[in-house]
């Protein structure tokens, strides 16, 4: 691990620790974030830290024909029991990611900084979200990154209301991806919400080649 001062410093991802953890420093410019989500790099830090940047090993990621879909979401799909839209509140989404209560964190790790950073990369068409609605009302969602030349999405928060609402809204966003010719969507660490839809830990040079 060392520090940084530019984008074109980013070390090899090789020298990340155990964690993932990569380097600290820099800004959150689109061309050091570009950079970074090009090689596998994303941030994830406190407000109350400079920038750190992370690539773990394994990496989690969802190949799009391995989605998993219960019998229960099935019927809930089938019934239209929400309404979907794509980049229609970007900012709506990612508000209330940083502000919905998780479980085992004391905060968010979507800092205004970084807010600012990713609002600037939506209005370029790099950051997409996906919104839930239940009426007029919206309950779920979530936003990543849309690497279009390496057929990547990566996902980097969701955010739900009301129960089922986030998960609608991915299933749904991932089967749009899939009929894009999405290769993969990555999910970058593990959790067994993510396990239970269908994704799975690779090798981080397995996820590299990805990005080529």
């Amino acid at each position: 691990m060392r520090k940084h001062k530019s984008y074109e410093e980013f070390p090899p991802v090789e020298m990340a620790n155990e964690d993932g953890l990569l380097a600290i420093g820099g800004d959150l410019s689109v061309k050091r974030l570009l950079d970074a989500y090009c090689h596998g790099i994303f941030p994830w830090y406190e407000a109350s830290q400079p920038v750190i940047w992370y690539s773990p090993d394994p990496r989690m990621v969802l190949f799009p024909h391995k989605l998993k879909v219960s019998k229960s979401m099935r019927k809930l799909i089938e019934k239209e029991a929400f309404r979907v839209t794509f980049d229609e509140n970007f900012e709506a989404v990612i508000n209330n990611c940083a502000s919905i209560s998780r479980e085992g964190q004391k905060g968010t790790w979507i800092t205004p900084d970084l807010k600012n950073a990713f609002l600037k990369l939506h209005g370029l068409g790099i950051a997409q979200s996906v919104e839930v609605w239940k009426g007029n009302r919206l309950v779920g969602g979530l936003y990543g990154i849309y690497l279009k030349e390496q057929k990547v999405f990566c996902g980097e928060s969701m955010f739900a209301k009301i129960s089922n609402a986030s998960k609608y809204g991915f299933i749904v966003w991932v089967e749009k991806l899939r009929a894009r010719g999405i290769k993969l969507i990555d999910c970058q660490v593990y959790t067994a919400h993510l396990e239970s839809l269908g994704a799975e830990e690779i090798p981080r040079r397995e996820f590299l080649k990805y990005l080529e």
